[in-house]
This record gives structure tokens, sequence and C-alpha cells, in this order.
């Protein structure tokens, strides 16, 4: 079976349904679930989350992840060296000038060989990455 990669773009669009990719997320989203694929993430995407979800009505949504995730142990931990060369990336501006969130989300994938990530965001792309929407 083969590890998702869940983006801060993806889950926002699937909560948020007035989101210009809402409908195309929710339809990848439900047929992951349905394929009982492995997603994971980071603590900085959920955090990512949280933050854009703050004053939107799903806020809850974003902690009854994070808890569904911690419980099953996929929210994956950063290393300290993946995080400074994330850093370095950001500086260099790698895949398109990149945030760090994302740059921190690639060498994790990288490290866990996930192709997949469940976004649109070009960043992944450019990172040599699928996205799935």
């Amino acid at each position: 079976m083969s590890v998702v990669f869940l983006d801060t773009v993806g889950l926002i669009a699937v909560w948020n349904s007035s989101d210009q990719w809402h409908q195309a997320a929710d339809v990848v989203y439900r047929n992951l679930l349905s394929q009982g694929r492995l997603l994971v993430t980071t603590h900085l995407v959920l955090a990512e989350c949280g933050n854009a979800a703050a004053r939107r009505p799903y806020r809850r949504r974003v902690n009854a992840l994070r808890q569904a995730l911690r419980t099953d142990n996929l929210i994956i931990e950063i290393t300290e060296p993946e995080m400074d060369a994330a850093w370095e990336a950001y500086d260099r501006g790698e895949a398109g000038e990149a945030g760090i969130v994302d740059q921190v989300s690639f060498f994790v994938m990288r490290r866990l060989g996930i192709k997949e990530a469940f976004t649109n965001d070009r960043h992944f792309q450019a990172a040599g990455f699928i996205t799935l929407f």
C-alpha cells in the first residue's frame, strides 16, 4: 500500500466548502479513504492548518484529524538534520521558492520514499512529487 502525504492546501480545500479546489479535493480525499491508503503528515502541516482554520467554522476538524493521526502514529517526526536542510533549501529558493513548511515536507517525504501528496500545490511538483488533484 502506498503512502500519501497530507498537505495544508489539500486539507483546507476539503474542509472549506467555498475553497476553489473543494470539489476536486473532496473527491480525491474520499477515494483515498475508501482505498484504505495510508495518510501521513507532520506537526508543522497541522499547525499551518490550525492557523488557516483559526477563525473558520471547520476549525475543530484540524484537531480531530490531529488526534486521529496521532492515535495511529501517522504524524511523522521531523529530524533536526531535515529541519536544517529544509532551511538551507528555503534560503536557496528551491522548488519554486516554496515556503519552509513545504521544504520540510519534501525532506520528510524523501526520507520515507513517499511519492504522492494530497495537494495541488505547484511547489510539490517542482520538488518532483505527484500531486493528486
